[in-house]
């Protein structure tokens, strides 16, 4: 059932994924006038993103001082402490979180469908006495010297003094507003399946595997399931089977997977984009309509989430000014982080995949340098 449409607001937020909850939750926290609105008829009820990190976990934890934000979504989750590196099917490196215990008070990965994080948020935000308008397609965005007009695609208008863009990788807003969104794509495909299987490493830790196309990672999930997203050479089918997925294991580890059912699948290409600006005029960005990146290292929706809670808080504050200047660099060092893993995954000179396995296998051995890298991926640095 459609939901009015307000035909005024203080802050437009075009798309209701993990990153415009976010910064709803936020803005609903600081009193700020808002409206949510998002093209779905309802939201997602795939996996996608499965993975959730210290850093946003503190800012659930800063959005809800009790606690309760942060621990619904952990007792929906699967805590993971180790992040293991291996060469196709050989171990390489491990990367523990334990080391972070004094640092963060979630010293772990949270394995986690998005659609359960993207639950928890709405529950938050209806809490708090908003919601999200659907579903409701924004097809223009014109800004003048006092506001911004959106239109939807059934003809609706809704005026605000500020729109945001969190409406993914194909922005609407981001594309009225004119910014640049420089960088450009990789040539592999990239498979994603969520499935039940036998995997010989078990359940306690996250592998990301090198081979020849590029990297591959096998997490666990809650409910006895496994997600794989691995790069291919080639076309990927729209739906890999069980077969398939099967075959893709055995290439890269053999022995070591039995896939019994594939309960979701899906296909995708990965991009390494940064928008030259996160904002022009009244207009601003968030999430994938300000960067992409490779799935490596899960740092994604993390980023997003992370950008709706300081997007949140600079126009709460009433300095949006202050938002790119914070998060922009963190969006570079991401994109930046996540090629390098990527690129490195593709080494096939046998003399340069032995010197990144055996500096790999320094590196965690080294406590120190062990935890930059799994502050690193808890995104930490990024506070």
């Amino acid at each position: 059932m459609t939901s009015p449409l307000p035909t005024r607001t203080d802050v437009a937020v075009v798309g209701a994924g993990p990153t415009g909850l976010a910064l709803a939750v936020t803005l609903a926290e600081a009193g700020v006038d808002f409206v949510l609105l998002d093209r779905q008829a309802e939201g997602a009820n795939t996996s996608r993103a499965a993975v959730v990190h210290a850093r946003t976990l503190e800012v659930l934890d800063e959005l809800d001082p009790t606690g309760a934000l942060s621990g619904e979504l952990v007792a929906r989750g699967l805590p993971v402490s180790r992040f293991r590196v291996r060469d196709g099917g050989r171990p390489v490196a491990a990367f523990s979180f334990d080391g972070l215990r004094s640092r963060t008070a979630h010293p772990y990965a949270l394995m986690v469908p998005q659609y359960e994080t993207e639950a928890v948020l709405l529950a938050r935000l209806r809490a708090l006495g908003k919601d999200v308008h659907r579903p409701y397609e924004v097809t223009a965005a014109v800004q003048d010297a006092e506001g911004v007009t959106l239109t939807t695609a059934t003809g609706e208008t809704l005026r605000a003094a500020r729109a945001v863009g969190a409406d993914g990788m194909h922005s609407v807003v981001r594309e009225a507003a004119g910014i640049p969104f420089s960088g450009g794509s990789y040539d592999a495909s990239f498979v994603l399946a969520d499935v039940a299987m036998d995997w010989a490493p078990g359940r306690r830790e996250v592998s990301l595997s090198f081979g020849p196309v590029g990297p591959t990672v096998v997490a666990p999930l809650p409910g006895d399931r496994y997600r794989v997203v691995s790069s291919l050479a080639g076309p990927a089918p729209a739906e890999p089977d069980r077969a398939f997925v099967q075959a893709l294991l055995d290439r890269l580890a053999p022995g070591q997977a039995a896939v019994r059912e594939v309960v979701w699948s899906s296909r995708f290409r990965i991009h390494h984009r940064v928008a030259d600006r996160y904002r022009s005029g009244r207009l601003l960005l968030a999430g994938d309509a300000a960067h992409v990146h490779s799935p490596a290292g899960g740092q994604g929706m993390n980023t997003g989430i992370q950008d709706g809670y300081a997007l949140g808080r600079a126009l709460a504050s009433g300095d949006p000014a202050a938002y790119e200047a914070a998060r922009r660099p963190v969006a570079l060092r991401v994109v930046a982080l996540t090629d390098r893993m990527t690129r490195a995954s593709t080494i096939r000179n046998p003399v340069l995949r032995l010197a990144r396995n055996t500096g790999l296998r320094l590196l965690s051995r080294v406590p120190l340098l062990c935890n930059r890298v799994a502050a690193e991926l808890a995104e930490l640095n990024h506070r």
